[in-house]
């Protein structure tokens, strides 16, 4: 059973399993586009018993649809365990330091610190951007209100967060020394965790293991990403700035006559190559997470 709003709750399922050195899993659900939660909510429960926990996209590619924190609620009320995504782009630090609180109050521990991607990127591009915050700055706020005081160190009088932030990162970033001193930055502004952009480069991944995350102390999640046809990887290649998917993937998608099984055989490929190499994947499968548990299953990972 959930606790009371307001209600002190157990350390998590997740931060458990970073703590304990496990091999994590997590998931990325899509929040709805209107009111009705009920699609998201039924993937999520498909997810449950394969993953420590689920994130919640928090306006991916600039894109309208429900609030992160509101769904991150009801993950948690349904017994499912969310990582809450927060991007710096839509509120100014009175409201995220105010949306913090909230999530914590309602029971939500883990926090994904985002930057958030250009408006100019999404369905409103004459919105406008705030930025009044930015992940490794948003990291700190989460330091700070973790210690009891806000972005100003004026104390809290109704008690100190106790959230566990995370951070995102890009082994495939084309600058290698800005990969590196962003990665450091996060780790001393607090990150516990890191999940990865979707990787299509595992050797690139190998190299950011050895050269920069080692010795870290802090779980690197490789994000794997469902490949559904090889116009699909196509799109992406075209669309998703700094991912590159191999021509022999869009090749082997092209020739198979069943390109969506073809793309579930590719990502449990990259989750064993994965277990080789860091301590996590981070899955995502845009509008088909039904399909989660059976990638898991075909790369030899068991339910938890």
């Amino acid at each position: 059973m959930s606790p009371r709003p307001g209600q002190p709750a157990a350390e998590g399922q997740f931060r458990s399993a970073v703590k304990a050195g496990e091999f994590l899993i997590t998931a990325e659900v899509m929040p709805p586009k209107g009111g009705d939660p009920s699609h998201m909510l039924a993937m999520a429960a498909d997810l449950k018993d394969w993953v420590h926990a689920v994130n919640v996209t928090d306006g991916s590619r600039a894109v309208l649809r429900m609030s992160s924190l509101a769904c991150s609620a009801l993950l948690h009320q349904a017994g499912i365990e969310p990582i809450c995504q927060v991007a710096c782009r839509d509120r100014n630090q009175i409201a995220i330091q105010a949306d913090l609180m909230g999530a914590y109050a309602l029971g939500i521990r883990n926090v994904l610190a985002l930057t958030g991607d250009p408006t100019k990127a999404g369905d409103h591009p004459k919105a406008k951007s705030v930025y009044d915050l930015e992940s490794i700055r948003l990291l700190r706020v989460i330091q700070q209100l973790n210690r009891g005081v806000d972005l100003n160190q004026k104390a809290l009088p109704d008690q100190p967060l106790d959230l566990f932030p995370g951070a995102a990162i890009d082994p495939q970033s084309p600058s290698w020394s800005g990969l590196q001193r962003r990665f450091e930055r996060k780790l001393t502004s607090g990150a516990q965790f890191f999940q990865s952009q979707l990787i299509s480069d595992f050797n690139r991944l190998e190299k950011f293991m050895d050269q920069i995350a080692a010795g870290c102390d802090r779980p690197v999640l490789a994000g794997i990403f469902l490949l559904k046809s090889a116009k699909n990887a196509a799109f992406i290649n075209r669309c998703v700035p700094g991912v590159q998917i191999p021509q022999s993937i869009i090749d082997r998608l092209a020739a198979a006559p069943e390109p969506l099984q073809e793309g579930m055989t590719i990502a449990a490929e990259q989750v064993k190559m994965a277990q080789q190499i860091c301590q996590g994947v981070h899955m995502m499968a845009v509008r088909r997470e039904d399909l989660i548990p059976k990638i898991l299953e075909m790369a030899g990972v068991s339910p938890r």
